[in-house]
């Protein structure tokens, strides 16, 4: 196992939730998935799956299965987690419980990509094949309730923005580019390297450096285009106003947006620096668009 794994592993995703299969008792099943953060470099990332029986869904089995999965982590050469993003908020005070048993920290965050990705891979692959799938149209969960977004924090606005552009394969040097703070992904397979990648460059020439700090603590997740408002969602549900737009503006980069979610699986980016001519940054994040199961 690679130093950067070692290092991604520090970070944990998951999920603990019923699933679409009925159990021999006629109640769903529940359970735990875990992902480590993959590493940019693509080393292979931790993977810890339990099933939950329907009577023990409590913040007690989870500390042990929390336990299990540190034990399997080690075991496996990848190190011990410090924290432990959570993305359902339904969820989040049984595993802030049984994380504390574990002495890992929670963080309420939808930052939680490799995670999604395994999720619905499963839900393609895995979940069709057992015999007690629920098969045909599901109930469809409630729509969360979105509340209108407030300004970003007076320590996170730049003296100006600009939306850009960059080609997919200039991603996969991110990680060797001059930045202080960053939250890089590597990078999804199969997208056309020469594919547009949108995103919004903030600039500060005195506190560029500062307010990457704090963005870094709002964990950005994806931009979207409401009613000629680019919003910044992040964290579990927090959404932040970072400009109103003009018509035809609002227009070109939802148009942008749509076209990621089409060609490069919803990849944005966020990049902070000085000015435009800056060759460094004060932090760089990469985002994603992809549903919330």
């Amino acid at each position: 196992m690679s130093t950067a794994a070692l290092t991604a592993a520090e970070d944990w995703e998951l999920d603990f939730y019923s699933r679409p299969i009925l159990e021999a008792d006629g109640r769903k099943r529940w359970e735990l998935l875990i992902t480590s953060t993959p590493a940019v470099s693509g080393d292979a990332p931790f993977r810890f799956a339990k099933v939950c029986p329907s009577g023990e869904v409590n913040s007690l089995w989870l500390s042990q299965a929390l336990a299990e999965a540190k034990e399997a982590s080690a075991s496996g050469g990848w190190g011990s987690p410090v924290r432990l993003r959570c993305w359902r908020s339904s969820m989040r005070t049984m595993v802030q419980r049984a994380a504390t048993e574990q002495d890992l920290e929670v963080i309420a965050s939808r930052r939680t990509f490799a995670l999604l990705d395994w999720l619905q891979q499963r839900e393609r692959e895995v979940y069709p094949q057992d015999e007690g799938f629920m098969a045909g149209p599901l109930a469809p969960p409630p729509a969360p309730v979105t509340t209108p977004p407030v300004p970003l924090p007076e320590e996170v606005q730049g003296d100006a923005w600009s939306w850009a552009a960059l080609p997919a394969s200039l991603l996969l040097e991110a990680s060797e580019w001059p930045m202080s703070f960053s939250g890089l992904l590597p990078v999804p397979d199969g997208i056309d390297p020469d594919a547009s990648v949108p995103g919004l460059r903030l600039f500060s020439q005195s506190r560029s450096l500062a307010m990457a700090g704090w963005l870094g603590g709002l964990e950005p997740v994806r931009m979207v285009v409401e009613d000629r408002q680019l919003v910044l969602e992040a964290g579990q549900d927090d959404r932040w106003l970072v400009s109103d737009l003009e018509s035809g503006v609002a227009t070109e980069i939802a148009e942008a947006l749509m076209t990621s979610q089409q060609q490069v699986r919803g990849l944005q980016f966020i990049a902070i620096q000085a000015s435009p001519e800056e060759q460094t940054f004060g932090g760089f994040w990469m985002l994603r668009d992809i549903p919330m199961a």
